[in-house]
């Protein structure tokens, strides 16, 4: 549903402030998703430099999980 509704990370049907939410939702059912975590710190980037360390955090899990 995410990738119909917003097919592109900038643009799409659902504002960022919705996205945020709705991946935390998704990465509930699949948590050691590695592409799906990388999908999530691109949209929290879009936040603002508030959200840059979880994001950053986001992607070292997901290296990590493709790592091990």
């Amino acid at each position: 549903m995410l990738h119909d509704l917003c097919p592109h990370v900038v643009d799409g049907y659902l504002p960022v402030w919705i996205r945020n939410p709705a991946y935390r939702l998704v990465l509930l059912h699949r948590p050691d998703d590695p592409a799906l975590l990388r999908e999530a710190a691109e949209n929290l980037w879009l936040h603002g430099p508030d959200w840059d360390d979880t994001a950053a955090g986001t992607v070292k899990r997901a290296d990590a999980l493709e790592a091990g």
